[in-house]
């Protein structure tokens, strides 16, 4: 942390920030062609592991987390031994929903259509009408698996069932940073599903601070300085530091009398290919989940809100819904606002390029691991 702060200082009084080597270019067509758009979200969605949720949205045994990621019904649940588990959320019988989408505690799964009932490990347990259905082997009839496992503080899933993955090496060294945030020592103390832009759009919004002073002025930018940037990759995956405004008052401090490096320094740890967790301010963090719809200019992003401990007092809740509308004016007023007009002009430039400037390096990342992963598919684009 001390060393994140001192690289952060010297770009302030330098006024730089990390840079990429060269201007990178992309196509007009990467943002709006719909054959590009599916064979992308095929490969990197459903072929990559995703972290769904939290580890804390399942607390207790016979909990669950039901959900729609892009066209594929999600059940994940914790069973009596409290292990994590996650199953395509379709009967077996006739392809009914088994749990509606939500989160709470069952004790089964009872589809709504026949009464065919599943446990927390997948089993079918219970049929109605057995004696006059007919001879058939239940333990053939479970849930259909979901490659799935808990690490730092995460749920992560594989969406194409019978598919596998090693969490360890999907994350690498990213892992410890992960870790350091202790997600499952945190409070959740809000959810929700916002509208926004295209996928790329909307994720390169969450992956530079260019934009900061000129959109965010009002919000996230009266803490931070715009256009500075440190920027550590592990991978695909990516930790941005940003500055705040409070290092002009290290400038000739000793480091003996800082404060604590997280008073100058704002982190987000950004996991390919859609999860951002931010601390902002104080003891809070907003961690968000930006999926792809069946349009590419179109995304729903989860926002879960997060502080330190259960906010109680009339001072501890007034802070963290201050927090909570903060980070939702930043993002749906400004980010997805401009967001939303950019992918309404953009099929306008035809075969035109966008460009990501050297102090967009994390833009730069993202995209370059995304070409990497449809070049190992056989695609070039």
């Amino acid at each position: 942390m001390l060393t994140l702060v001192r690289r952060a200082l010297a770009h302030y009084e330098n006024k730089t920030t990390d840079q990429a080597s060269e201007v990178m270019p992309n196509s007009i067509d990467a943002y709006v062609n719909e054959t590009r758009y599916k064979e992308e979200v095929e490969r990197i969605f459903k072929h990559l592991p995703l972290a769904l949720c939290l580890s804390s949205e399942l607390p207790e045994e016979n909990s669950y987390r039901s959900m729609n990621v892009i066209d594929t019904p999600v059940l994940i649940t914790r069973d009596k031994d409290h292990n994590i588990r996650a199953f395509l959320n379709v009967c077996r019988h006739r392809g009914s929903k088994v749990c509606e989408e939500g989160s709470g505690v069952k004790r089964n799964f009872i589809c709504p259509y026949h009464a065919w009932t599943y446990d927390h490990q997948g089993k079918l347990v219970g049929m109605y009408g057995e004696k006059t259905f007919g001879d058939i082997k239940k333990e053939e009839f479970g849930l259909i698996e979901l490659e799935c496992t808990e690490r730092s503080g995460l749920v992560w899933v594989m969406l194409s069932p019978g598919e596998t993955f090693d969490i360890d090496q999907w994350l690498g060294d990213f892992t410890y940073e992960l870790e350091t945030l202790n997600l499952k020592d945190w409070h959740i103390h809000e959810q929700r599903e916002l509208v926004g832009p295209g996928w790329k759009v909307a994720l390169d919004g969450y992956l530079e601070a260019y934009h900061h002073n000129q959109l965010h002025g009002d919000t996230v930018g009266k803490h931070t300085v715009g256009n500075l940037l440190v920027l550590d990759t592990y991978g695909p995956h990516q930790r941005l530091t940003f500055g705040r405004k409070s290092l002009k008052d290290l400038i000739g401090k000793p480091e003996s009398e800082w404060d604590s490096p997280l008073e100058n320094i704002r982190l987000i740890h950004s996991g390919f290919p859609n999860l951002s967790i931010s601390g902002v301010l104080g003891d809070h963090c907003l961690v968000s989940q930006i999926f792809p719809t069946a349009s590419p200019d179109r995304t729903i992003t989860r926002q879960t809100i997060l502080s330190a401990k259960e906010p109680k007092t009339p001072e501890e809740i007034a802070n963290t819904n201050e927090f909570s509308e903060m980070v939702r004016q930043a993002v749906v007023d400004e980010d997805y606002k401009i967001g939303l007009e950019i992918q309404s002009n953009i099929s306008h430039l035809g075969s035109n390029n966008f460009v990501y400037g050297k102090n967009e390096p994390a833009v730069q990342n993202y995209h370059a691991w995304i070409k990497d992963f449809m070049s190992k598919n056989g695609t070039d684009w």
